[in-house]
């Protein structure tokens, strides 16, 4: 199994700083979801290692260039939880909500809480458009797609400042780049892939 220090190595390689116990935490939701994943499609990738470094490297990533702390983050379509768990496990005083419509996601999203006691994040089942009247400081979604029906949410949910946070392909992020309605930052290139960048946008605001 993976130990502590790898996890350190692999989060710091993605600028993000050491964090006491945060380790320990990853390694018992690298468990979980591999123990699900023989159950339920949950993840392509099977190596505990490159768990570390594509689902949790890469999601606290974000937090290296964007400082969330005591905002509140709504992920869409979250899956097996990223990039809105780590991040929850992270930052204790970001509030985030996880949006999946599939029942056994959730169910292993509950079981991942439950485990790590992550009083911080909460499930809610359903798609984004269920999802009303609450504002968020971020938004954010990995490799989901839907971009239109999810630009359209996102302006309508974020509120004064939110920012739209991509996990995507260099393409995706180039299309998206010139969208009317948003102002974009410059896709930021993912440590170690050569295709994956991470696209901060905010909505156009008059």
């Amino acid at each position: 199994m993976i130990s502590p220090q790898q996890i350190d190595d692999v989060l710091e390689s993605y600028g993000f700083p050491q964090r006491a116990g945060l380790a320990e935490k990853v390694i018992v939701y690298i468990d979980l979801l591999m123990k699900w994943n023989d159950k339920i499609s949950l993840t392509t990738v099977t190596d505990p290692l490159e768990i570390a470094r594509f689902h949790f490297g890469e999601s606290l990533f974000g937090a290296s260039k964007v400082e969330m702390d005591e905002s509140r983050l709504a992920d869409v379509g979250t899956g097996a939880g990223f990039p809105g768990l780590p991040l929850a496990m992270a930052i204790p005083k970001l509030q985030v909500t996880l949006i999946e419509s599939n029942t056994k996601k959730c169910a292993f999203l509950a079981e991942v809480i439950r485990r790590l006691s992550i009083s911080n994040a909460r499930v809610l089942q359903g798609r984004m458009e269920s999802v009303d009247g609450e504002r968020f400081d971020f938004v954010t979604a990995r490799a989901l797609g839907h971009f239109d029906d999810l630009l359209t949410w996102s302006g309508m949910h974020l509120g004064a400042r939110g920012r739209l946070l991509l996990w995507l392909g260099a393409e995706d992020a180039g299309d998206l780049s010139v969208r009317a309605g948003w102002h974009w930052q410059s896709p930021i290139r993912i440590p170690g892939s050569s295709r994956r960048v991470l696209l901060i946008g905010e909505p156009v605001r008059e």
